[in-house]
């Protein structure tokens, strides 16, 4: 099953909280990303649907072995396409902003291929 764009970032956000925070509950969510309750708790009823993530009888959630693949192949491309634009002269807020948008859009190939002019 593709996940949408929206999935993607909540993927990614829930990978970051749980490497800062150690653990991750729906309004640790809500108020990284600035969505209301109700948001967040529609799109954590649809990831774990989806099989991406695992939620327990106290709310904590985890990604799956699928979820968190997904989690670090988004965090990956945002890490090394924000590192491109600030190796081409961005600021850094804006080259993550920047990154952010591109992440979801970009092919493999084309991010090897930065990924390949990085290391030169």
């Amino acid at each position: 099953m593709r996940i949408q764009e929206s999935g993607e970032m909540y993927l990614e956000t829930i990978h970051v909280l749980s490497k800062k925070n150690g653990h991750v509950r729906s309004v640790d969510i809500s108020e990284h990303m600035g969505y209301s309750k109700p948001s967040v708790s529609r799109a954590v009823g649809l990831l774990k649907n989806g099989g991406y993530i695992e939620v327990d009888p106290n709310g904590y959630i985890t990604l799956t072995d699928v979820g968190l693949a997904t989690a670090q192949k988004i965090y990956e491309r945002h890490t090394v396409l924000t590192q491109f634009l600030i190796g081409l002269g961005v600021k850094a807020e804006t080259a993550a902003e920047d990154a952010c948008k591109l992440e979801h859009a970009i092919s493999d190939e084309s991010l090897s291929a930065i990924k390949a002019f990085i290391k030169r």
